[in-house]
């Protein structure tokens, strides 16, 4: 009785026909081994595989780098004028302040000094009054009041505006000190700077008492300066 003969593809006499029964390559379900498997070169990891050992992480966004390692892509870099570990944020020191306070702290003018920058600037007033008069006496009297009118606006642009900005005067900035708001430390404003001269009235109206009150005050402020809550200081 004869032995049949299996189909082609079956059994293991046919070792040249591909895919016999016992052989190991391309079995159900099996996927041939290609090029660039799990820890062999040139193949990507896939979407949600993490990279092999050895190969370099990017950080995630808002974590820090590891030692030696360079900020990956998608790390915001750090911003202009942020302060880096270990410094402490600056403070903007405006004259007269300290950081986080409005008091001034300058050092207060001495009364001479005051009464030599008051001379100066009573001269830059005085001068054209005087031509006025002189002139008065011999030419028309509309040529004595263009004199007047110009130490006028000599003593407002001097006392209010200029002084109000920056707090000094021609005669205050020759000896060098300035005028500022006890509160805050900053020039007084031009509003202020006209009210705080309005108030000289009262420093000369008992025998000038008010303009030598700095002289023994522990702050070395005139009746006019305590009214309007102002300091002389040096610069």
């Amino acid at each position: 009785m004869s032995t049949p003969t299996p189909p082609p593809g079956y059994g293991p006499q046919d070792p040249n026909q591909p895919g016999q029964y016992g052989q190991q390559p391309g079995q159900y379900g099996q996927q041939p081994e290609q090029p660039g498997q799990y820890g062999q070169p040139g193949q990507q990891p896939g979407y949600g595989q993490q990279p092999g050992y050895g190969q370099p992480q990017a950080p995630q966004y808002g974590q820090e780098p590891q030692y030696g390692q360079q900020p990956g892509y998608g790390q915001p870099p750090a911003q202009y004028g942020q302060p880096q570990y270990g410094q402490q944020p600056g403070y903007p020191q405006q004259y007269g302040q300290q950081p986080g306070y409005g008091a001034p702290t300058g050092t207060l003018a001495e009364w001479p000094l005051r009464a030599g920058g008051a001379i100066i600037d009573s001269l830059l007033v005085g001068v054209p009054y005087a031509i006025g008069i002189t002139l008065g006496r011999s030419v028309s009297s509309i040529f004595t009041l263009l004199f007047f009118l110009v130490a006028i606006g000599l003593g407002i642009w001097n006392v209010v505006i200029r002084q109000g900005q920056t707090g000094q005067t021609i005669g205050k900035s020759v000896v060098k000190i300035s005028l500022i708001d006890a509160a805050t430390g900053q020039p007084v404003g031009a509003a202020k700077a006209f009210v705080r001269q309005l108030t000289h009235i009262l420093d000369g109206a008992v025998c000038y008492v008010g303009y030598l009150w700095p002289l023994w005050d522990e702050k070395k402020q005139t009746f006019a300066d305590k009214i309007n809550n102002t300091l002389v200081v040096k610069l």
